[in-house]
């Protein structure tokens, strides 16, 4: 299936680890141009030099939660690209605990990182002609498993954002929608510090899986760059759950 992704120009936010390096790596495999950033350096320059050869692809280093800073980077990389076609917000704080400082973090890297990244992305997405914005939520907003954290009430607010700019922005052709991921298990992440830290909760997240598994970042970045694609052109105001059925209740 042709996505139309060949030669739009798209920005990731926190596209060195993880979901996030997936989906830069699909984008440009895809053959868009692809500006990327992230807060360490080292880790900028190795997926930079690695892309290297397969099409425009920037990496900056930037942090979301310096307005100025950030939003400066934002503008630079979309003029570098000659415009810009598809952003994916997916910088997150992965906050586990439910303290003023967990929600004050959280707040803003996942919410506000995320306005900051669409306000300074919308003069561009409103020159493209297939413009489209993914925000990166997660099953924890809109299941309420687990303990009380933050993370799951930012998530939330995330989803119900992308939600309203789909409604506002659908007259001027821009597409806004969320992916959630539920478990997924990468070398250095989340789970994997938990299958090594705390196997018997691993364990049991593996269990309560009907596909008896965690996901993996290509699955998500799959879903992602389907719906920030042209394929997808339709598609907006929706919240793509990838998580195996783990979130049991009817999706509608």
């Amino acid at each position: 299936m042709d996505l139309g992704l060949a030669g739009k120009r798209a920005i990731v936010t926190g596209g060195t680890r993880g979901i996030g390096r997936k989906i830069v790596d699909l984008l440009v495999a895809e053959g868009c141009h692809a500006g990327f950033c992230a807060r360490n350096g080292d880790e900028v320059r190795e997926v930079a030099e690695t892309l290297s050869g397969k099409g425009r692809v920037i990496g900056g280093v930037a942090n979301v939660t310096d307005s100025d800073g950030f939003r400066g980077w934002v503008t630079a990389t979309a003029e570098a690209l000659g415009g810009l076609d598809i952003l994916v917000a997916n910088a997150s704080a992965l906050g586990a605990a439910a303290s003023e400082d967990e929600w004050r973090v959280g707040l803003e890297v996942d919410v506000l990182g995320t306005v900051r990244a669409v306000e300074a992305a919308m003069p561009y997405l409103e020159q493209s002609d297939a413009a489209s914005i993914v925000g990166i939520a997660s099953t924890s907003g809109v299941n309420t498993a687990g303990g009380v954290r933050a993370y799951n009430g930012l998530k939330a607010a995330l989803i119900n954002y992308l939600s309203g700019l789909s409604t506002n922005l659908g007259s001027k052709g821009i597409r806004a929608n969320t992916v959630s991921p539920g478990a997924i298990f990468f070398e250095g992440g989340v789970w994997d510090k938990r299958k090594r830290e705390a196997p018997d909760a691993y364990a049991a997240a593996v269990a309560r899986n009907p596909m008896k598994r965690l996901g993996t970042p290509e699955e998500v970045a799959s879903a992602v760059v389907f719906l920030a694609s042209p394929a997808a052109s339709f598609i907006s105001g929706t919240n793509l759950i990838v998580d195996g059925a783990a979130t049991t209740r009817v999706q509608f």
